[in-house]
C-alpha cells in the first residue's frame, strides 16, 4: 500500500475540503480518465484496492498512472477509552480528494476496456466519479 517514506510532522489537523480542485483536474497523462465528482477522503487501502480491480480488468495491458498519493495521517484513539487525554496515535494515511480531481488515468486500451476498467475501480472508492476521455 502506499504510503509516504518520511514525514516532517507525525500529526496532521482535519482539514477542509471545500472548493473545486485547481490542479490535476484534466486528463495529463493518458487517454481516458476517473474524475472525481465530489470530495472526500480516499484511504491508501482504497486505492490499491482500485489498482488490482483495473490491473485485472486490463488482464496486465495498457498502462495506468495512479494521480492520488495518501500523504495525509489519520489518527485513532483506542476503544473504550475516555475523552480527552490528547490526540491518537497515527493509524493509516488518506488522500483528501476534491471535485473534479482526476484520480486514475489510463492508455492502451480499448474505450469499452477502459469504461469497464475505470467503472470498477470507481466502485472501490467511496467518492462518486465519472469517465472522462482526453480532447484532441
Amino acid at each position: 500500500m502506499l504510503a509516504p517514506k518520511r514525514v516532517k510532522f507525525r500529526k496532521q489537523m482535519k482539514g477542509r475540503m471545500r472548493g473545486v480542485a485547481t490542479r490535476g483536474q484534466t486528463v495529463a497523462f493518458g487517454h481516458f480518465g476517473l474524475q472525481a465528482l465530489e470530495a472526500g477522503w480516499v484511504t491508501s487501502r482504497q486505492i490499491e484496492a482500485a489498482r488490482v480491480a483495473m490491473t485485472r480488468s486490463m488482464k496486465r495491458g495498457g498502462k495506468l498512472w495512479i494521480r492520488l498519493f495518501p500523504d495525509k495521517p489519520i489518527t485513532k484513539k483506542p476503544a473504550e477509552t475516555r475523552m480527552g487525554k490528547g490526540k491518537g496515535n497515527p493509524e493509516g494515511w488518506v488522500c483528501p480528494v476534491k471535485v473534479g480531481r482526476m484520480m486514475f488515468e489510463i492508455e492502451g486500451i480499448e474505450v469499452a476496456a477502459a469504461r469497464e476498467a475505470l467503472a470498477l475501480a470507481s466502485a472501490k472508492l467511496p467518492i462518486h466519479s465519472r469517465f472522462v476521455v482526453r480532447e484532441g
